[in-house]
């Protein structure tokens, strides 16, 4: 359920970070006092930065929270291929590099947070090429595999995962109250859909002019990344090496708002969790979606993420 009291308390500032092919937009909202900590969130396979306003409006003031939109998506739309998750992680390395992480000054700890896609992103980049970078690891239900065929064809797994959701980046809206009643009808984003925030989210995903609105998402980075999620051994493996320890927050529900969700008690005790230093927790009442929305995902999300910073210091 929406929450129609909530506002945002902190609107960000829209910044632009040098990245290879030009540069990665970003939204950014800042410490109130240098030396905070720096909360980089990433978002997933379709979406973009303002998914994350209410987690930052929680952690803003107290962190420095950056939300990038991820290479192919809203603003960064315009960036070249090749796209996957190899490129997300050295584009994520060059924004922790543009805020200090890796200079005395810096950050006093630096904590990656990914959602769905995000979170494998986040993880690749632990493990790799930001390895020295971070000091804290919080995945929303992401990160670890999810539970795919054996032979089973990419391109029918993401239609499977992602629905309406990835059935919109062919379709042209003739104006935002179209846009507005094509999520209202979907199973996750429905409920939310009037929510001031998550209307600026959906809305900073269009471009074009009426009668031709169109997603900003360019299909073939959903492609090569979503190849990248399902099947690239290195992005599957990364949390059998991460220099951090990580928590995951998996929701009670799924993408289409289906039980059991991508994650559940039984897989997850069978993922070795414990040896890599992942502690699961579920977070009640919440899909894939609404986790970054309703108070207790709002609540659980930033409560990792000021334990990660801790531990971090």
């Amino acid at each position: 359920m929406s929450d129609p009291d909530h506002t945002s308390t902190r609107p960000p500032e829209e910044i632009r970070v040098p990245v290879d092919g030009g540069e990665l937009a970003a939204l950014h909202w800042a410490a109130d006092a240098p030396a905070a900590p720096l909360v980089v969130l990433l978002h997933g396979i379709t979406g973009n930065a303002m998914v994350w306003a209410r987690v930052a409006d929680a952690l803003a003031g107290e962190c420095d929270v950056v939300a990038p939109d991820l290479r192919g998506r809203a603003q960064s739309a315009g960036l070249p291929g090749p796209y996957g998750f190899s490129a997300h992680a050295a584009d994520v390395t060059a924004l922790l590099e543009r805020f200090g992480a890796d200079a005395q000054a810096g950050a006093d700890s630096t904590v990656l947070v990914g959602h769905s896609m995000g979170g494998f992103v986040a993880t690749l980049a632990a493990s790799g090429v930001a390895r020295d970078l971070v000091h804290g690891l919080v995945l929303v239900d992401g990160g670890l595999p999810f539970a795919v065929p054996v032979g089973a064809d990419t391109d029918a797994l993401l239609a499977a995962l992602l629905g309406a959701t990835l059935d919109r980046l062919d379709r042209a809206f003739p104006d935002l109250t179209a846009v507005r009643d094509f999520w209202a009808a979907h199973p996750t984003v429905g409920p939310w859909v009037d929510e001031p925030t998550v209307a600026a989210h959906l809305a900073r995903d269009l471009v074009g002019a009426a009668p031709e609105l169109r997603s900003s998402v360019v299909r073939e980075a959903v492609r090569v990344d979503g190849a990248d999620l399902l099947r690239n051994e290195a992005v599957l493996e990364a949390t059998t090496d991460l220099p951090v320890p990580a928590t995951l927050l998996w929701a009670t529900r799924g993408t289409q708002a289906q039980l059991p969700g991508l994650y559940d008690e039984v897989r997850l005790a069978g993922m070795g969790l414990a040896d890599a230093h992942v502690t699961a927790r579920e977070v009640p009442d919440t899909d894939h979606d609404s986790i970054l929305w309703a108070p207790q995902g709002v609540a659980a999300i930033s409560a990792a993420v000021r334990a990660a910073a801790e531990r971090g210091r």
